[in-house]
């Protein structure tokens, strides 16, 4: 039997970022017809490593073959002329260009560049693997999918036949992701390399065909996906075993504090993306939100938060006694000012809720400057928070002076959902809270939301994986095109009746 050749051979790939060694000596193999699932925790170097590979970074040491020739990949433009694409965790994309504009951007096109052909082209890769993408949209109208689409479809333009997946699924609905699934299963069955980069165990069970574990840099080992499962993924990518249980504690003493009526919004540009939304969410207790993306899910935490202008309704945070604050059209300040503790872990982490040029204790400042009546700036105070993050959700990092724009996108997750939480609010709102973090970080984030849970707290859990918010919800609020198809209980409910739900194919029942 002839020797299965590898279309991509790494050969003690080395990289150093100061003190840090993100990469030691790793060999890879990639080959055509497969879909590769690469695996390890946040900083274990998985990132970095498809980052050389694609032209962002040059190694340090080691080598690389593309069909048994040894190539120097300096550039995405290198890589390109190998066939190499990356699709990026945090979009490379120009918002204020169209969509036909960023997919062309840095390309020498023979002749006068001529759109309407660019466009054409795009609309020819759509239809050929199910993308919806209009050309002449502006990215900074699009949602997070929309970009990512655009970003897959930059790199089949360009002719890619090996492609890296950073996280793909990250902002996708289950329904998304079963359409990216079939698209990348068609990508193997004409022979291209995929490689996919996800915490997902049950998306590497059910899409790669082999798994690759990295861990603290180096190549710990490979298999046939058919062989393994996930808790020996898992076992591998932390070296000792990890516990995969989810809690979900009874609320004690619910009662209401944060309650929506009638709240409608609008975007800059007229569109409809709250109907009519009412709920209450309780103290001691997860309330989950689902629904496919852009259902509005974004924009009610938003509102909530005092981030968004509302069209009409009502907000309003409810104390023990049942004396009501209304919050609709205060600023977060002001918010704080009525006495309301509120944290909010928006769905965009190096645009709303970081600083990727400041450091650690810096970005814990934002959150703790207006304490304490000195004019002096206290910054022992986010100092002793910064450190607290750092060990409390193992944040792999030099040190709490390090730049967060410098730290893995699963870290930097990490600290902004630690920075929330540390601050100790009545009200909690996450969207995405576990978004690019490996599956023992997750857990850890989970652990700290039931503690939060359990000391009173309202919780509002925007997520998008359907199984987690079915074992860690109390209550789902389920949005379909910005109106609620229903409020489920998350005990008794199933995964088949939500994703209805999501659809709106289901009934209106309510929890």
């Amino acid at each position: 039997m002839e020797e299965k050749r590898a279309a991509v051979q790494m050969r003690n790939i080395s990289k150093s970022f100061g003190p840090v060694k993100a990469n030691d000596k790793v060999w890879l193999d990639i080959y055509r017809g497969e879909i590769l699932a690469l695996l390890g925790e946040n900083g274990s170097g998985k990132t970095t490593l498809m980052n050389m590979l694609s032209g962002i970074y040059f190694p340090d040491e080691g080598q690389i073959f593309v069909d048994g020739r040894e190539v120097v990949i300096r550039s995405p433009k290198d890589a390109f002329d190998q066939g190499i694409g990356m699709i990026h965790q945090h979009f490379k994309l120009v918002d204020v260009f169209s969509a036909a504009e960023n997919i062309v951007l840095g390309l020498h096109e023979k002749g006068r560049l001529d759109m309407n052909a660019v466009a054409e082209k795009v609309k020819s890769i759509c239809d050929a693997y199910g993308f919806e993408v209009d050309p002449w949209q502006k990215v900074y109208s699009m949602s997070v999918s929309q970009k990512q689409t655009v970003e897959i479809v930059k790199v089949l333009y360009r002719g890619a036949d090996i492609l890296i997946l950073d996280e793909p699924t990250a902002v996708l609905t289950p329904q998304e992701t079963d359409k990216l699934f079939a698209v990348l299963r068609n990508m193997r069955a004409d022979g291209k390399a995929v490689v996919i980069i996800t915490h997902k165990m049950h998306e590497v069970e059910d899409l790669s065909d082999r798994v690759a574990v990295l861990r603290q840099g180096r190549f710990v080992g490979d298999m046939l996906t058919k062989e393994t499962d996930a808790q020996e993924m898992t076992n591998m990518m932390v070296g000792h075993a990890v516990k995969l249980n989810l809690e979900r504690p009874e609320p004690v003493d619910p009662k209401p504090r944060i309650e929506v009526k009638d709240l409608t919004v609008r975007s800059v540009d007229g569109i409809l993306k709250l109907d009519g939304v009412t709920f209450t969410a309780r103290s001691g207790e997860i309330l989950g939100v689902a629904g496919i993306s852009g259902s509005g899910q974004k924009e009610l935490l938003e509102a909530i938060a005092g981030l968004q202008v509302v069209e009409k309704g009502s907000v309003s945070y409810v104390e023990d006694d049942g004396s009501r604050t209304g919050l609709l059209g205060l600023a977060p300040l002001a918010i704080a000012a009525k006495g309301v503790s509120l944290s909010f872990v928006p769905e965009d982490r190096l645009g709303m809720g970081l600083v990727g040029s400041m450091d650690l204790t810096d970005n814990m400042m934002l959150r703790s400057y207006r304490r304490g009546a000195s004019p002096f700036l206290d910054r022992r105070f986010p100092l002793h928070r910064a450190e607290w993050v750092v060990q409390e959700l193992s944040v792999n990092t030099p040190g709490v002076s390090t730049q967060v724009r410098k730290l893995s996108g699963g870290n930097v997750q990490k600290v902004l959902v630690g920075r929330e939480i540390a601050s100790a609010p009545t009200v909690l709102l996450t969207a995405y809270a576990v978004r690019g973090l490996d599956i023992g970080a997750s857990y850890t984030i989970y652990d700290m939301i039931n503690l939060q849970k359990e000391k009173g707290v309202a919780v509002i859990y925007v997520g998008e994986d359907l199984d987690v918010l079915l074992e860690l919800s109390d209550r789902i609020l389920v949005l379909c095109g910005g109106k609620v198809s229903g409020i489920v209980d998350g005990r008794s409910t199933s995964k088949r009746e939500v994703g209805m739900l999501m659809t709106r194919l289901g009934g209106g029942k309510t929890a």
